[in-house]
């Protein structure tokens, strides 16, 4: 009887087309393999890292909160300059916003420097800080973008001030604080001569808050503007 080598036996094409998936699906197992390693030790290292950082978070705060109470007070005794840079015990605001980054207290430092700077006509400066002031707080946000408005209003940048005063209005609408945005927003817009968007703040005014106390002065300054239309 005559051997038959079964080497020497051709493969179908389909064989070979089979064995040759199976190679590239061990392969892309394999290669997952160490991509999922990598991704779960740079996920174990993220976890570290972020009960590192919220760890010292807490303790810059601890420390800082002596130094902003007295900034505060400082502050709201509108002795700015020391507010500003201390009263040579405690640290003023701006010592807390540069040596204790991404803190709570560093972010509400850097509002009230911005106020600071505004009432020293600083202008430059309080925009500079106020633009790093983050936050979602119904007053504090939109106080902010206002500030910000008032700050280029000063430098005569009314294309600038009204975009922040009417970032200020947009931001949760209300009865008490939206009007008076809008009528800072109108001045600034009629101060660069776009009478038709001055005009559309009191018209807002007028509209939605017909019980503010801006009421009247809205309905006299549109009446005004509506002849220059």
């Amino acid at each position: 009887m005559k051997t038959i080598d079964i080497n020497s036996i051709p493969r179908s094409s389909i064989d070979r087309s089979f064995y040759k998936k199976q190679e590239n699906l061990y392969r892309k197992i394999h290669n997952n393999k160490i991509r999922i390693g990598v991704i779960g030790t740079f996920l174990v290292l993220l976890t570290i890292g972020s009960c590192i950082y919220l760890f010292y978070q807490e303790k810059h705060e601890a420390e800082v909160q002596k130094d902003m109470f007295q900034a505060t007070y400082h502050f709201e005794g509108k002795d700015f300059q020391k507010a500003l840079e201390g009263d040579g015990t405690n640290k003023g605001f701006l010592f807390i916003a540069e040596s204790f980054p991404y803190t709570k207290s560093a972010n509400l430092a850097c509002f009230y420097i911005g106020v600071a700077y505004i009432h020293q006509k600083e202008y430059d400066r309080a925009i500079l800080f106020l633009k790093k002031f983050q936050a979602n707080d119904l007053l504090l946000a939109a106080r902010a973008w206002c500030l910000l408005g008032d700050a280029y209003s000063a430098k005569k940048e009314y294309a600038q001030a009204a975009s922040h005063y009417m970032k200020a209005a947009r931001y949760k609408p209300n009865s008490i604080y939206t009007p008076g945005y809008l009528m800072k927003a109108a001045i600034a817009f009629e101060a660069y001569k776009h009478y038709k968007d001055a005009y559309r703040c009191y018209q807002t005014i007028l509209e939605q808050y017909p019980k503010c106390s801006h009421h009247d002065m809205a309905t006299k300054e549109a009446g005004r503007l509506s002849s220059l239309l």
